[in-house]
């Protein structure tokens, strides 16, 4: 098991930029591939990138592809999401999960060990 905190959310402008990063507690972080997903109010959980365990592999959704940027530093136990070019509908609470089953990379199912989120608010 893994305890993550997640922090670096705020309010930018639209065009703006914020890094996210994900704390990690516990021996497990460097072996497993490690996710964000956020969730605006009202809607569901939604898959933002995946880092497989040594970062030779990402993927991301096609909403982010070409303006986000997974990253780890499994030195430093930590993960980081690099968010260019935020639009209005990048707000919501942002978390990081450590990947725990094969499948769709974006099911949360197949994520464990949620932390708390960070809120990034974007302005238009």
């Amino acid at each position: 098991q893994v305890q993550l905190v997640e922090s670096g959310g705020g309010l930018v402008q639209a065009g703006g930029s914020l890094r996210l990063s994900c704390t990690a507690s516990g021996r497990t972080f460097s072996t497993a591939g490690m996710g964000w997903f956020r969730q605006a109010p009202g809607k569901e959980r939604e898959f933002v990138a995946l880092i497989s365990s040594t970062g030779g592999n990402r993927y991301y959704s096609d909403s982010v592809k070409g303006r986000f940027t997974i990253s780890r530093d499994n030195a430093k136990n930590t993960l980081y999401l690099q968010m260019n070019n935020l639009k209005p509908e990048d707000a919501g609470n942002y978390y990081c999960a450590r990947r725990i089953a094969t499948g769709p990379t974006d099911d949360p199912l197949k994520y464990s060990d949620w932390g708390q989120g960070t809120q990034v608010t974007v302005s238009s």
